[in-house]
This record gives C-alpha cells, structure tokens and sequence, in this order.
C-alpha cells in the first residue's frame, strides 16, 4: 500500500522558510488526498493543507493562509509544503498523509484527520525568536 517519508525539517528563525517534502509510493493511483498535518506536544494533531491527487485542489487552515503552500509532482510520487513566514507558533512535527476516501474531498469542512489512512514518520520543525 502507500508508504511515505517525509524530510526536509530543521531549526529556523522567525521569518526564514523551510520546505518540507514526501516521497510517496503508490498514492497517485491508490488515494483521493495528500495532506500535511502538524502536532506540537501537549496538542491534538491538526490538518495543516491537503491537495487532491486528481486535480489538485488545494486547502489550507487559515493559520497558514498566504504563508503556505502545498504542491505535489505527481511524476515523481512527492509531496512539498512550502513554508514562508515561519512563526514560533509554526513549531511541530509535521506529518505527511494520505486518504483512499472519497470525503478527503469535501471543501465545506476542515481537513480530518479520520479520513487519513496512511502516515508518514514526521519531520520536526521548530521556529525560534
């Protein structure tokens, strides 16, 4: 089934950017959705953006509206996030995820994490003052 392994994190100053990728195997044909998703500790893990594998239709939690941006390069089965305007707020592991479920699609609600089915192993950032 699908496997994927995310990279890209590190330490960055407030304002810097980071872009975090997913090298995915088998997503392209076997799921609706990629999503990225973020939990800092002590905190319930929270749908960040998620791209449709069809027509890529994007959507973002408002937290990160303007300063994130998911992308997918659907020939090379791998997921980005780019992140600009990175606030400390921005700190948290950021896992990649995929969905084989049609409501992953739904644009009238925020991203859920139920829908998800297959995760990666998570990349930490973490943003410092």
């Amino acid at each position: 089934q699908v496997q994927l392994v995310e990279s890209g994190g590190g330490s960055v100053q407030a304002g810097g950017s980071l872009r975090l990728s997913c090298a995915a195997s088998g997503y392209t044909s076997t799921s609706y959705c990629m999503g990225w998703f973020r939990q800092a500790p002590g905190k319930e893990r929270e749908g960040v953006a998620r791209i449709s594998t069809g027509a890529g239709v994007t959507y973002y939690a408002d937290s990160v509206k303007g300063r994130f941006t998911i992308s997918r390069d659907k020939a090379n089965n791998t997921l980005y996030l780019q992140m600009n305007s990175l606030e400390p707020e921005d700190t948290a592991m950021y896992y990649c995820a995929s969905s084989s479920r049609v409501s992953c699609l739904r644009l009238d609600v925020k991203i859920v994490e139920s829908a998800y089915e297959r995760w990666g192993q998570g990349t930490q950032v973490t943003v410092s003052s």
